[in-house]
């Protein structure tokens, strides 16, 4: 008699539960389907983008052929391209990779935050990489422009919007002997992070490949002065 009422409850118990969860899936289509509709909308406009660059540099080719103040003028405006980072570039450097620890106990360790990989680390890292000439400069394959933001959403960090996780890797190209000094010299950043317990390696390149930024340049109030 206890065994049969025990598996009752059981049975019971089971089927509450499996009627909340398919509540609550039913109360999220509604989002999920949202969110599915707006992923769709943005890889068709990402997708028509693509299209549209694609047409335009056929154009340029075509208008650059058989005239020299033409040709000159496309070689300008990819030189512009690669300094704004729209075009995928490739050169000598260094790489950075960044990891929290993980085999540390956070109930044996009072001030958990010195283990963990924060914005402002990256910020850091990105401006001292900038400082000793760094042309180009990527974390996690987002490319760093003008306008890109490093921001703390929560546990995690988005840059251009993108949500990026650890382990973090930074590709900068540019002259490694330069570059690495700034930041792995005795008492540098990098040297006071893995002080603090991050994992840091640096490795120098002769051939670093960095992607062209995705998203697209606004400038709201900007507009060209007199000449």
């Amino acid at each position: 008699m206890l065994l049969t009422m025990a598996i009752c409850i059981q049975i019971n118990t089971i089927d509450a539960a499996t009627k909340t969860v398919g509540t609550t899936l039913k109360d999220n289509s509604g989002l999920r389907d949202e969110l599915l509709s707006v992923q769709g909308n943005y890889e068709n406009l990402y997708k028509e983008l693509n299209e549209k660059k694609q047409i335009l540099e056929q154009t340029r080719k075509m208008a650059a052929q058989n005239n020299d103040n033409d040709t000159k003028n496309d070689s300008s405006i990819k030189d512009n391209q690669k300094i704004l980072g729209l075009t995928d570039v490739t050169g000598q450097g260094i790489i950075i990779k960044l990891d929290e620890n993980r085999e540390v106990d956070s109930n044996e360790v009072v001030n958990i935050s010195g283990y963990l990989v924060h914005e402002e680390d990256l910020l850091y890292i990105v401006n001292e990489l900038f400082n000793s000439g760094a042309d180009a400069i990527s974390i996690n394959g987002q490319r760093i422009v003008s306008n890109t933001s490093i921001l703390c959403d929560g546990n995690i960090v988005r840059i251009n919007g993108k949500m990026v996780g650890v382990p973090i890797e930074i590709k900068a190209i540019g002259y490694p002997e330069r570059m690495d000094p700034a930041l792995s010299r005795p008492g540098g950043y990098l040297q006071l992070m893995a002080d603090e317990g991050v994992k840091v390696t640096v490795e120098r390149s002769q051939s670093i490949t960095i992607p062209k930024y995705e998203g697209v340049y606004s400038y709201d109030y900007l507009s060209r002065g007199d000449t």
